[in-house]
């Protein structure tokens, strides 16, 4: 059982949508569902699929208490028994919002149960969690702890250098590694320093980049060619794809074979130097190489050619990608929708991503509201929020305040308001706006945050204990 905190948190429901989720592939007429304490259940209980549990759990990654309230509900039905996955995908729902306690509960009743033991994917959620709030040292306690899960091997250890390179704490995992790496026997390790030079890439501090090329050079580190694509996509980011295509041709004079991810890269500078026709010849040579290109490199070509305002032949590789194997995915239209200029093309293609069978993520639906919020559309902007309530999936902070900003700017004060409050009670930060009499708790110099000033959720202890950890 999960720890006397967790149960005082717990609310019987069974939300709608999550029926429609879990039961679409039962028969239409009704079915009743045994007491989940009877010893021996009907045969007409229904079987829960664990596929559709952990999807319906990423349809509440927005409302942490939702997501625990279904995984405790759905555990008592019959016949259904969570897996090690179950529990990671709520684990890393959890983390988002700083539940750090109840993680662990989950951790602890994983370690009691055979069928679900944690696993490596267990504390690399744990690792991005923790660091992505950058409790840099309970990271790193938490892979000291590992012995007693019998997983502190050298795959935890790159899961945690890797986190803490992810969420820019890339001179903290330097220094881990500058002591950590010789006693483990990894000071020669190329995973690790490519994870690094990556953790730099991200941070954009393009000289540490090329000191730590050169560094790895120093220390005899076997560059391959993931360290090559880390270091080509460096030079196209830092305004330098000249470089790239210098070191693609440096990587074809080694004779190192290149992979679909060197070429999306090669592609890139080509197309940034060279222009998107020359990044074409690129793509044909790969495909003559026998190297199939994959949806990055399609959508690589898609946005030069949106970027160079030829949104007609960007349509035309969209229906390529179609027919092939390879198909368009949510980024290739993402990058579609951003060059598009009328309301009713963008609905259109919207649609027709759905019925292509790819799910909109929330940045989608975000890109979209707030194209149509700029115009001042407000009608096109609620039929994307139905879309997005129809298909299940719960709108973020972003989400709201695209909604809200536009509500604002037409004057209808009374919706936006209702909108403000619906993020209060899930637990989501708002922005302050005079308008809809918000007010900032703390001190707006210490970095509070603005909630309205009359509501008071169960989020207020979490929302102070954040404000102590910013002053």
């Amino acid at each position: 059982m999960l720890s006397s905190r967790t149960a005082q948190r717990l609310r019987p429901f069974l939300l709608p949508h999550t029926q429609t989720l879990l039961f679409s592939s039962l028969p239409t007429k009704p079915i009743s569902i045994s007491n989940p304490t009877e010893p021996n259940p009907r045969p007409s209980s229904p079987i829960y699929d664990h596929t559709t549990v952990r999807e319906t759990l990423s349809s509440y990654c927005n409302d942490w208490k939702k997501a625990l309230d279904f995984f405790i509900w759905v555990e008592s039905q019959p016949h259904f028994q969570h897996t090690t996955e179950t529990y990671n995908r709520l684990l890393d729902i959890l983390g988002k919002y700083f539940e750090f306690e109840l993680c662990w509960d989950l951790v602890d009743k994983m370690k009691q149960n055979p069928v679900c033991v944690p696993d490596h994917t267990t504390f690399r959620i744990m690792f991005k969690r923790y660091v992505s709030a950058h409790l840099v040292k309970e990271a790193i306690d938490t892979y000291n702890k590992l012995d007693e899960f019998g997983l502190k091997d050298e795959t935890s250890y790159c899961n945690l250098v890797d986190a803490l390179c992810e969420h820019k704490h890339v001179i903290e995992a330097q220094e881990l590694c500058s002591w950590k790496n010789k006693e483990l026997g990894f000071d020669r390790s190329t995973k690790l320093h490519n994870i690094i030079l990556r953790g730099w890439s991200k941070m954009g501090w393009w000289g540490k980049c090329r000191d730590f090329w050169e560094e790895m050079d120093r220390r005899g580190v076997c560059k391959d060619l993931h360290s090559y694509s880390i270091y080509m996509d460096i030079m196209c980011k830092s305004g330098k794809a000249w470089k790239a295509v210098k070191l693609y041709k440096e990587v074809k004079r080694k004779r190192i074979k290149l992979d679909v991810v060197a070429y999306n890269t090669v592609i890139q500078a080509v197309g940034a130097s060279e222009g998107v026709d020359f990044a074409i010849r690129i793509l044909r040579e790969m495909k003559e190489l026998g190297c199939d290109p994959n949806v990055a490199t399609y959508n690589t070509i898609i946005k030069l050619l949106c970027e160079n305002m030829r949104v007609g032949e960007a349509f035309s590789m969209l229906r390529v990608m179609s027919k092939n194997s390879c198909g368009p995915d949510v980024i290739t239209y993402q990058i579609i929708f951003k060059y598009l200029e009328k309301p009713n093309e963008i609905l259109r293609l919207f649609d027709r991503m759905i019925e292509s069978g790819v799910q909109p993520r929330m940045d989608t639906y975000v890109m979209i509201m707030r194209k149509f919020g700029r115009w001042g559309f407000l009608r096109p902007m609620f039929i994307v929020w139905q879309k997005m309530e129809k298909l299940g999936c719960s709108p973020n902070e972003s989400a709201y305040n695209a909604l809200i900003d536009a509500l604002v700017e037409k004057g209808m004060l009374d919706m936006a308001r209702k909108y403000d409050e619906e993020m209060i009670a899930k637990g989501l930060p708002t922005r302050p706006r005079v308008e809809l009499g918000t007010k900032l708790v703390g001190n707006e110099s210490d970095g509070g945050i603005w909630i309205p000033g009359l509501m008071h959720n169960y989020y207020e202890g979490l929302i102070t204990d954040l404000f102590l950890l910013t002053k």
